[in-house]
């Protein structure tokens, strides 16, 4: 009797300690995940645009972690293509270069304009957007995101400092 209980005790450690460890991974994504997936999502375009973009779409595909997910836009009109944020519907198909933070930074038009001033693969970062981080405090808290080119289109995804 006392073997099984030091090994539901065990058991229960063990437990607690995993969910501690995935708590400790945080509810929000790092810059490195951020870039990472950035990475991935550009391998996923250039192997085939129309797949990749599908493949970024998709809210359970691998373009989504937490608040982390992938997104591109047309260089030539600014088009925001679907992206895994269900949230965030309204904008697909909208002008990107339009797109301000609440505190009125168009934080569009300078991922826009960053984006068409690099060259093809190269990654960029834009900070000093303030937008409410997803399921807390509508305050504007500081996001950063990666962006690059990727042929016509501009990619990126942002993570909260």
């Amino acid at each position: 009797m006392l073997h099984k209980s030091m090994i539901a005790a065990t058991l229960g450690a063990t437990l607690a300690l995993a969910s501690a460890s995935f708590a400790q991974q945080g509810a929000f994504g790092t810059a490195d995940e951020a870039k990472a997936m950035l990475m991935k999502a550009v391998a996923a375009v250039k192997a085939d645009k129309a797949k990749g973009l599908d493949m970024i779409a998709k809210v359970d595909g691998d373009f989504r972690d937490r608040d982390l997910y992938a997104y591109c836009f047309n260089l030539s009109d600014g088009t925001l293509h679907p992206f895994p944020n269900p949230n965030l519907k309204a904008l697909f198909g909208k002008d990107y270069r339009t797109l301000k933070d609440p505190k009125g930074f168009n934080f569009g038009q300078v991922i826009f304009d960053t984006v068409t001033q690099k060259p093809d693969g190269q990654i960029a970062e834009v900070s000093g957007i303030m937008l409410p981080k997803p399921g807390s405090d509508p305050t504007p808290v500081p996001k950063t995101v990666f962006v690059t080119k990727v042929g016509d289109l501009g990619c990126g995804v942002g993570y909260y400092n």
